[in-house]
């Protein structure tokens, strides 16, 4: 079967290199697209449909005052990153200056995990799932290998690194899901508490400074995209719900899926049918992390970021994308967890980024002197 065959020689090729109104379901990006219209405010209109005359006239628009308007208040004062973001804007906005971005083209793209939302207390959201559904739930008989890895992760906090096993023991999973069911699921567990701290959700662990930084980004002109290792039907929701980006706006690993009576037939040579569901195929096709993430990119939006934000070296290769030969001026953040208060954080992680932002020309972030609060008023370290 072609598709299976491409599955697994991405996943190989990739090793060896390197919703939303809750009654919708992840298929009808509609619904989702009129949710996030007040958050996206600038539609992009391609460039060459419009004359100079009226490009500069809407730009006008965009120009921010001295101290904009939608304030990244949850920042400290004079914090560098804060800044350097502000000052950015304020340039690439204003039609008169010479670092002006039309609006089509002011594309930022934010990682998700330890970037937007917490990945350390104790893991990565997506692998909680995993854990959840071998462990908890008792409609999913695992297999032995799942088993051991959900167990060694939940009790001596020992999570497998990044391999082709790990990727397809995720996968398999959700094997024979529809995306509604799936998704379902993911909200369902984004309803649990978050182990690690006290009032808050699983779905609610954003960083809410980082929530400011997108919003204010899109109140000046600029469409964000969220470029993740997590799969993207897991992150969908977390996404949607979190920050209002439709589900094109949306980037993650892919794993396969088919027609719930497609019975192993190749896409090409089955014709979908009134009454069938897309299904998890339990099979992933690549991992959306350094360069592929630079790929994904190229095949989805078509356009260079000018803004990219990271956290850990699987990111460099799409802070490096973006400020590399760019014709626009560029600038990569790169957040350091440097928190060990209100944070899990992890200081030899946090020095090693901060070297590898001096070498590579990033903007450091610092959780623990740039921001006021991590993830608002209510919301405590456990002891």
């Amino acid at each position: 079967m072609i598709a299976k065959i491409f599955a697994v020689g991405s996943v190989a090729a990739m090793f060896l290199t390197g919703c939303c109104d809750k009654r919708a379901s992840c298929e009808d990006c509609s619904k989702y697209e009129e949710k996030s219209a007040a958050v996206q405010k600038s539609a992009a209109v391609p460039a060459e449909s419009r004359d100079a005359a009226t490009l500069a006239e809407q730009s006008k628009q965009a120009v921010l005052p001295e101290k904009p308007q939608e304030s990244l208040s949850l920042w400290n004062d004079h914090a560098p990153a804060k800044d350097s973001l502000e000052a950015f804007v304020r340039a690439t906005t204003d039609s008169t200056s010479p670092d002006f971005i039309p609006a089509e083209r002011r594309i930022a793209v934010f990682d998700w995990d330890g970037t937007l939302f917490l990945e350390t207390a104790p893991t990565y959201f997506d692998w909680m799932l995993f854990e959840h559904r071998v462990l908890d739930d008792s409609t999913y008989k695992p297999s032995k290998k799942q088993l051991k890895a959900a167990r060694e992760g939940r009790e001596k906090k020992v999570f497998p690194g990044l391999s082709a096993e790990r990727e397809r023991m995720v996968a398999e999973a959700y094997k024979g899901m529809t995306l509604s069911e799936f998704e379902a699921y993911v909200r369902a567990f984004m309803q649990e508490p978050q182990p690690g701290f006290t009032g808050l959700k699983r779905g609610e662990a954003y960083y809410k400074p980082m929530v400011e930084v997108v919003k204010f980004l899109t109140a000046n002109g600029f469409t964000v995209y969220v470029s993740s290792g997590t799969e993207r039907y897991t992150m969908r929701p977390v996404v949607v719900d979190g920050l209002g980006l439709p589900p094109k706006q949306i980037i993650g690993s892919d794993v396969v899926v088919v027609s719930n009576n497609q019975k192993g037939a190749d896409g090409l040579a089955y014709t979908f049918q009134n009454g069938d569901n897309l299904v998890l195929a339990g099979q992933s096709i690549i991992k959306n992390l350094q360069t592929n993430k630079v790929t994904t990119l190229a095949s989805e939006i078509g356009y260079r970021p000018v803004l990219a934000f990271g956290n850990s070296g699987t990111d460099a290769s799409l802070l490096n994308y973006a400020i590399s030969n760019n014709k626009y001026r560029a600038m990569g953040f790169m957040l350091l967890c440097d928190d060990l208060d209100r944070e899990y954080g992890n200081e030899a992680k946090a020095e090693k980024m901060r070297a590898a932002s001096e070498k590579y020309g990033w903007i450091p972030v610092s959780m623990k002197n740039d921001w006021k609060t991590i993830y608002g008023d209510g919301v405590q370290k456990a002891k």
